[in-house]
């Protein structure tokens, strides 16, 4: 952050996104806004705003299964959500680097955190230790009586403000924070600061910074993005995709057999207007699924008597050709082939070597493995032979 006070000491930010959003019916950080899922977004504003030297995001165990490898390959560190927000907030504070100064705390289903507020929340925690956002109350507040049915008194509306995050702290002073909060929970960390003594500095933010908690939230934030003008230059942050290919051919005398870039000796091999590789046709068409880029026909199609015998090899090139341009890398390949004949577990391991040699991948990442039809049907009286392939990328 050049010619900002916030980037010395250098900052760090912590994005909780553990909760399980029982009030919007599902996990509210995942729910689609504006066709993303909403912590990307959040993300995106902490990203994008070039303040931070890491972003910490607390994710719940099934997200953290599934998206963690996406968030890892856009250098988002990642950890295990706590059963509360001050147990999230813990297990992140723990990958905070012991240099960094100071340190943003953020919601996750928070984000339209603009980067103008961000580092007035960073300079303002420089200066006095902590810093939270906050907007003046627009209706007037009661306190209600134990039983919750009657006001008992209305507090001045001038003293009093609504908080938000992202909540800055120097390191040192969120330190504290999670050591003095011991087991307990709370609903955001500025809470812990009034039995430490420690008073955080107001920034005053704005109204359009909303925690999306239920559905109308929800509604709101959507009529946010219509109006939303920094999205196109964000920073997307890449997912994992899956893809499914699936390919068949015949198996005929006086043709090669060649099953990932690999010739095995066999009475038969299969018939096509390519080589007939059904392993690379399968695992091409599932690359190409996973990045919605269509299927090998549309590029390679069967009437163009000019690639009359093309390599399969070739048609793998132009798929990795084709994810290059996407911004897409292959994670992994998994493929069945199915054939009665011949017997295919002698040449896993040089199938395996040529296609990981094919699409750039460590052996480590490609599975192939065989099975029979017990002798039914074409692929068990030896006519046919069929391979499906599952592949993961990250777009």
């Amino acid at each position: 952050m050049p010619g900002s006070k916030a980037r010395s000491p250098s900052a760090e930010a912590i994005i909780l996104a553990g909760g399980a959003g029982e009030r919007m019916g599902g996990d509210k950080q995942y729910l689609p806004l504006a066709g993303r899922p909403m912590v990307e977004r959040t993300v995106e504003a902490f990203a994008s705003s070039g303040l931070f030297s890491k972003i910490i995001l607390a994710l719940g165990p099934e997200n953290l299964a599934r998206y963690g490898a996406g968030w890892a390959a856009a250098g988002v560190k990642t950890v295990a959500a706590g059963t509360t927000r001050t147990g999230s907030l813990k297990n992140a504070f723990a990958l905070v680097s012991p240099g960094a100064g100071l340190v943003a705390v953020h919601d996750g289903a928070r984000p339209f955190a603009g980067a103008a507020l961000i580092r007035a929340c960073l300079e303002r925690a420089a200066e006095a230790g902590a810093a939270v956002p906050a907007v003046p109350l627009k209706d007037t507040v009661k306190t209600v009586s134990a039983d919750g049915k009657f006001f008992e008194r209305t507090p001045p509306r001038a003293g009093l403000m609504a908080v938000q995050t992202p909540q800055c702290y120097k390191r040192s002073v969120l330190a504290d924070i999670v050591a003095a909060a011991a087991d307990k929970d709370y609903s955001d960390e500025s809470q812990v600061l009034e039995g430490l003594g420690i008073r955080a500095a107001v920034v005053l933010s704005d109204y359009r910074n909303i925690k999306v908690t239920t559905p109308e939230d929800l509604v709101i934030a959507e009529a946010f993005m219509k109006d939303e003008k920094t999205t196109s230059t964000r920073i997307k942050i890449p997912v994992a995709r899956a893809g499914f290919g699936y390919d068949i051919h015949r198996m005929v005398e006086g043709r090669p057999l060649i099953l990932g870039g690999v010739k095995i000796e066999h009475a038969k091999g299969l018939l096509g207007h390519s080589d007939g590789d059904v392993v690379l046709h399968s695992i091409c068409d599932a690359l190409l699924g996973s990045i919605s880029a269509g299927e090998i026909g549309v590029y390679f199609p069967p009437t163009d008597l000019t690639i009359m015998g093309i390599s399969s090899a070739e048609i793998a090139a132009k798929t990795i050709e084709i994810l290059a341009s996407k911004k897409a890398r292959i994670v992994n390949i998994d493929a069945t082939i199915l054939a009665e004949e011949p017997k295919l577990k002698p040449h896993y391991e040089a199938i395996r070597d040529s296609v990981a040699r094919i699409f750039k991948l460590d052996k480590g990442d490609v599975s192939i493995k065989a099975k029979s039809r017990e002798g039914l049907g074409d692929i068990g009286h030896g006519e046919a032979m069929v391979c499906y392939a599952v592949v993961s990328v990250i777009k």
